[in-house]
């Protein structure tokens, strides 16, 4: 297997471990073709990946194959490439994108640090009302833990006579 067909398979598989890494979906060669600085944003953007993505697959289809692929290569090499042939642009291309694998730059990783930590412990150190948001186990209670559900008997609420009315009519 060449180096372009395992990052192939590797950009193919990310996000979705179940897939065999055979086809790959247009978010993930987008995602590719960012991360191997195929798309500089001037030569190459967004939309001509999108537009070469959508011109090779197949109608109907929502993935490319490694051929599908290696089409889209060749169409999308001549961009950032002028003046070099069209053989070494490939190639060029092919450079780029060897041995690169995805990663996960800009995800949002959780804060534990100074209020979230204390607004998202479970371990029933809350004073006052505070504590009624967690049950025993320090499991969240939900919705019942932080309003005051009311019954529906028909009454204003805090009304001292309620369930005193006789219906004699």
């Amino acid at each position: 297997m060449s180096e372009a067909e395992n990052t192939f398979c590797k950009f193919a598989i990310y996000g979705d471990a179940s897939t065999s890494g055979n086809k790959m979906t247009g978010k993930n060669f987008s995602k590719m073709c960012k991360e191997c600085r195929v798309m500089d944003g001037k030569a190459v953007t967004s939309t001509d990946t999108d537009i070469v993505f959508c011109k090779v697959k197949t109608k109907g289809a929502c993935t490319i194959t490694f051929a599908d692929f290696q089409q889209d290569m060749k169409e999308l090499c001549s961009k950032p490439f002028k003046g070099k042939s069209p053989e070494e642009a490939l190639q060029a291309v092919y450079g780029l994108i060897a041995g690169k694998e995805p990663g996960s730059k800009g995800t949002t990783n959780a804060r534990k640090v100074g209020g979230i930590k204390r607004l998202t412990d479970t371990n029933c150190i809350y004073t006052g009302t505070h504590k009624l948001h967690f049950d025993e186990n320090g499991k969240g209670k939900g919705l019942a833990g932080r309003c005051n559900l009311t019954e529906n008997s028909n009454y204003v609420g805090a009304y001292k006579g309620a369930g005193r009315y006789v219906q004699t009519h």
